[in-house]
């Protein structure tokens, strides 16, 4: 049972005990001093009685003691009272109980003093005659006679005592019924008051709890009753507006983590409140080593803290490029922007990092395209225009002459031509402009008819070509750019390779009977790729020997091209090699597209 009701119980005992009491003290001397009255009246009818039947005599003292206390010892037996006849100037003149004669004078006793006053008087004292408390009741013999002699009863208050102890025990037990009753009654009170409050009060603790599902089983149609309904009420507003506030969280955070952009909040102290997932990458701390300490933490950043310093002071919005070195070298586009309240009151700045590095590597890269292809095709324009003034300044009448620089022109062209079309195959692979039309090709036959075609280019150099791959090896590709991959690859090894040397293909299925892509490895016997090489070899007319690349026709792009075609095929392209032991190119394509 909770204090609470313990209390309300306690409380409703209480009240009602003090008023059973109150009622029980009441009800019992209402009831002692109704008894007296009782017992006052009945003694005064039968002192009137008594005066009825008796004569009452004067005379000699000594018959006159006589008579009365016989008459008083009579009338004892009769009424089971104590009888005094007492003269009007106080003298006993008879005592059922004493010797009247040994007895003080009566005229100032205090029944004997209101009897004269009244008629009639009454009081209660102890009695040092019979030594024991007494009610006394005096009535004049002639009530219109002050001076009239008197009659004068008096009753033991110990029988009056045992008649009202009689009447207290029958009260006290009805009244010990009563407060059980009424502390039953008291309690399912309180239970009534207390059971729908404590259910209340609990819904109220699990919604301070943020467990806004709890509801009050409502039973009753009063306050409380209402007060349940208040209670439900407002715990279906706060969970359906703490569910779209979560929602909006959610839906923030996931907005936050998912940016491509770094997101920093910091507020007008200088404190950062909030950090996203991308600005833990950029910054190389993460959220609870930043979140809730000063900007200044991440001292690795020196001209960010500047740039943070400043837009906090400036209060305007600042943007600018920096190069990060920790966790990695990287350039960021920072843009810093100020945060103002409702109140028009600062609130701190909001600063965005964007990693700009490919963006710049791509403009370095379009910029060195754009040199590349000036200075490729300069070369065989420039020599096509010397030629040509020669031949114009009279080297055309010489035969010989003239038809060697009509064949250097002839073979700068094609190779101009041969430029230009790998430019506009470039442009169209990287722009995703080559539709691929996919079917199964049967990897054997599809090998040996490539290699057939590159033969003749591998006898001019005496190079012998090979092939191995098993029947019924099936892959889902474009079968022209597909072989457009190998034969780039294919004449890539001869060009490279010296006379008498070889290129190989192999091809095998990765994962057995079950298959899900297949290897293709093209190896050369040629001079090698020098390692520091290796990563820049699929860039645009990127050359490891320039002399020789030009020597042999080469674009610089076939490699290029190769890589986006094998992407393309969702596929990739890694290459291992040893200077003067050869290259090894190993294509890996999956089976389904």
């Amino acid at each position: 049972m909770s204090s609470f009701r313990v209390r309300l119980t306690m409380i409703l005992i209480g009240m009602i005990g003090l008023a059973v009491l109150a009622a029980g003290l009441f009800m019992g001397k209402t009831y002692k001093e109704n008894h007296l009255d009782a017992l006052e009246d009945n003694m005064v009818r039968e002192m009137k009685i008594i005066l009825d039947q008796m004569d009452w005599r004067s005379g000699e003292p000594a018959s006159v003691y006589s008579y009365y206390t016989g008459n008083a010892k009579r009338l004892k037996e009769i009424t089971d009272t104590r009888i005094t006849f007492i003269r009007g100037d106080g003298v006993v003149l008879g005592d059922s109980d004493h010797d009247p004669q040994t007895m003080d004078n009566h005229l100032q006793r205090e029944e004997v003093i209101e009897a004269k006053e009244d008629g009639v008087g009454r009081t209660t004292r102890y009695s040092d005659t019979i030594n024991e408390n007494l009610l006394y009741v005096a009535m004049l013999v002639h009530p219109n006679d002050p001076n009239s002699d008197i009659i004068r009863m008096a009753l033991s208050l110990q029988k009056v005592d045992e008649s009202v102890q009689r009447i207290w025990i029958t009260l006290v037990l009805g009244l010990l019924i009563l407060f059980i009753a009424a502390a039953l009654i008291s309690y399912r009170v309180a239970l009534g008051l207390t059971r729908p409050l404590e259910q209340i009060t609990r819904v109220a603790k699990r919604i301070k709890s943020l467990d806004y599902r709890a509801r009050v089983h409502v039973k009753r149609n009063d306050e409380i009753g209402e007060l349940g309904l208040a209670i439900n009420a407002m715990a279906d507003s706060l969970q359906v507006q703490m569910t779209r506030i979560h929602q909006n969280e959610s839906q923030l955070a996931s907005v936050l983590d998912n940016m491509i952009s770094g997101v920093v909040m910091i507020d007008a102290s200088g404190h950062i409140v909030l950090l996203n997932r991308r600005a833990e990458e950029v910054l190389g701390f993460s959220v609870r080593e930043l979140v809730g300490h000063h900007f200044t933490v991440a001292k690795q950043q020196y001209e960010l803290s500047q740039i943070i310093q400043e837009g906090i002071e400036r209060k305007e919005h600042l943007r600018e490029e920096v190069t990060f070195y920790y966790p990695e070298e990287r350039l960021l586009d920072l843009n810093l922007v100020p945060i103002f309240e409702d109140d028009d009151s600062f609130g701190g700045v909001l600063l965005v990092l964007q990693d700009v590095t490919a963006i710049r590597r791509l403009e370095r890269m379009r910029s060195e395209f754009v040199a590349n292809v000036s200075h490729e095709l300069k070369t065989p324009i420039t020599a096509v225009k010397g030629f040509a003034e020669t031949l114009l300044g009279g080297a055309v009448d010489d035969p010989e002459t003239a038809r060697s620089f009509l064949q250097i022109i002839y073979d700068e062209s094609d190779r101009l031509n041969r430029l230009i079309g790998d430019i506009l195959e470039l442009s169209k692979i990287e722009s995703r402009r080559v539709p691929l039309q996919f079917s199964p090709i049967e990897l054997a036959s599809f090998v040996e008819k490539t290699v057939e075609l590159m033969r003749a280019e591998g006898l001019q150099k005496q190079i012998r070509l090979s092939y191995k791959a098993d029947r019924d090896v099936y892959v889902e590709a474009d079968e022209d750019r597909l072989r457009q991959i190998i034969m780039n690859l294919l004449s890539n090894g001869i060009n490279y390779t010296p006379e008498g040397g070889s290129v190989s293909i192999v091809v095998e299925p990765v994962g057995g009977e079950n298959y899900e892509s297949v290897r293709i490895h093209i190896s050369d016997t040629g001079i090698g790729i020098p390692k520091k090489d290796l990563p820049r070899i699929f860039e645009r007319f990127y050359r490891v020997d320039k002399a020789r690349s030009r020597s042999s026709g080469g674009t610089g792009l076939g490699l290029s091209i190769v890589k986006h075609l094998v992407e393309l095929h969702k596929g990739t392209i890694s290459v291992e090699s040893r200077v003067g032991s050869g290259s090894t190119f190993t294509i890996e394509l999956p089976v389904l597209q």
